[in-house]
């Protein structure tokens, strides 16, 4: 029979990871790699799997995904991040699409999300589809810094599962606006790189549509007090990447 790992990259994530692998003890194989964790995270690792290995050489998401992969052994991969919890009707689908063992086959997830206090069901939020299990010799996630995409061959099939994967994004304010300031630094920094340049009123506009798009077009009104937070804070974030990639350019000049 095919088998699978459960397989995260983590930093100072005690807070979430034994919470996260209660729920996948079924996998053949859990593997996790550390980027450099000050807190008890690696001590709770070693509570669920004698595979846990530590590389602190941070080069972004896309490249600790692709060492991770190296350590795994089995057929197929369950990629998953610490604030994520798997139900019991997504675990069900998993074994199911492992035992059919279509190597010709990846499979996206519907990732609900769980922020200041609700399930975000609107917004554009859900179901925000993860494409997350697959063969592991059938694809590999790509080298970028942030928001790294996994790439598989265009002839595959892509299946989307039914059972919902928990999303505990961020604990607190405090969380989001960190989070997010490291999400924007590591995309203007990928801008930067290829030599591209930004203003502050682009970031004005891409951030009044961002706002827009979420809070009216995709009814994040229907989520509440939750919804027009987000919305704000979405609007805000999207301006600071842009913000950032100028600031950047600025202190060149």
């Amino acid at each position: 029979m095919a088998s699978l790992t459960v397989a995260l990259i983590v930093k100072n994530e005690e807070q979430n990871l034994a919470e996260c692998l209660e729920t996948v003890k079924w996998a053949n194989e859990i593997v996790v790699l550390d980027a450099g964790s000050n807190d008890e995270t690696i001590e709770i690792a070693k509570k669920y799997t004698d595979k846990v290995y530590i590389n602190a050489d941070w080069q972004g998401y896309g490249i600790q995904r692709q060492r991770l992969q190296e350590f795994v052994t089995t057929d197929w991969i369950l990629m998953l991040d610490a604030d994520e919890r798997l139900t019991e009707e997504l675990s069900s689908e998993i074994k199911k699409a492992i035992s059919l063992d279509n190597k010709n086959t990846v499979y996206a997830l519907p990732r609900l999300s769980w922020c200041f206090g609700d399930f975000i069901r609107h917004s554009g939020w859900y179901p925000d589809y993860v494409t997350r299990l697959y063969a592991k010799e059938s694809a590999q996630y790509s080298s970028q810094l942030v928001h790294e995409k996994l790439e598989y061959n265009s002839a595959m099939k892509l299946t989307k599962l039914k059972g919902d994967l928990l999303h505990y994004t961020y604990r607190d304010l405090e969380h989001y606006l960190v989070k997010s300031a490291g999400y924007a630094a590591a995309w203007a920094e990928q801008r930067e790189q290829r030599g591209k340049s930004s203003s502050l009123s682009q970031g004005f506009l891409h951030g009044v549509a961002c706002f827009l798009k979420m809070y009216v077009f995709r009814f994040g009104f229907l989520d509440g007090r939750q919804g027009l937070l987000l919305a704000m804070l979405s609007a805000h974030s999207t301006f600071a990447k842009y913000a950032d990639l100028w600031v950047r350019k600025q202190k060149k000049s």
